[in-house]
């Protein structure tokens, strides 16, 4: 079996509150995460440890976070930079994307919308290099979006299948890998192929 290469991911803010929030929704969806307050220090943090995504305030009540910025991209021209701000503006978007910012959201994120983006940057970037890793995520984010789709809970979706609530959330976010039998009960409760979890993956 493949060992997991978990993702390491960079939250500089200076707001305590938002970088809890981040560090637990990221670590819920399997990432490694590490919280700097101090913009200042985020390019020396880069250097002591491998980040492949960053996650920056850029919000004008924080002036230094625009040197910040321009700093991790000096040390590093690939690192994908995620800018995020409470208060946005024309003006803050070009310059993060002149400092070549994968994606630039507005505070309070939404949860669904970041986790879309980090999806983005990892296929766009190519920064999942563990196969079963990614296919883990992958049959879990379908799994979840069609649940969702078809307008059901977890526990309903557990009633139909005589599944647990806590064995499809962790396949919904790619912890545990399902198999062929959780799999085909999966797919008929939701009235798909079961090849439907793999199409072009």
């Amino acid at each position: 079996m493949a060992s997991e290469q978990r993702l390491h991911v960079l939250v500089v803010d200076p707001d305590e509150g938002t970088s809890l929030q981040l560090k637990n929704f990221l670590a819920d969806d399997g990432y490694k995460v590490t919280t700097l307050a101090d913009p200042t220090q985020a390019a020396e943090e880069l250097k002591r440890s491998r980040f492949q995504l960053v996650i920056l305030d850029v919000s004008p009540t924080h002036p230094r976070q625009i040197e910040a910025l321009a700093a991790l991209r000096a040390a590093d021209r690939d690192l994908c930079i995620i800018a995020t701000t409470c208060v946005p503006s024309v003006e803050m978007a070009v310059t993060t994307m002149k400092h070549q910012a994968f994606h630039y959201l507005q505070k309070p994120l939404d949860e669904d919308e970041l986790r879309s983006v980090l999806e983005e940057a990892i296929r766009e970037k190519g920064l999942r290099v563990d196969l079963e890793t990614r296919l883990n995520n992958e049959v879990g984010s379908r799994i979840r979006g069609l649940r969702q789709e078809r307008g059901l809970t977890l526990k309903q979706l557990a009633n139909r299948t005589g599944l647990s609530v806590s064995l499809i959330s962790q396949i919904e976010l790619g912890k545990s890998a399902a198999s062929m039998s959780t799999l085909h009960k999966l797919a008929t409760a939701l009235q798909v192929r079961m090849s439907w979890f793999f199409e072009t993956v």
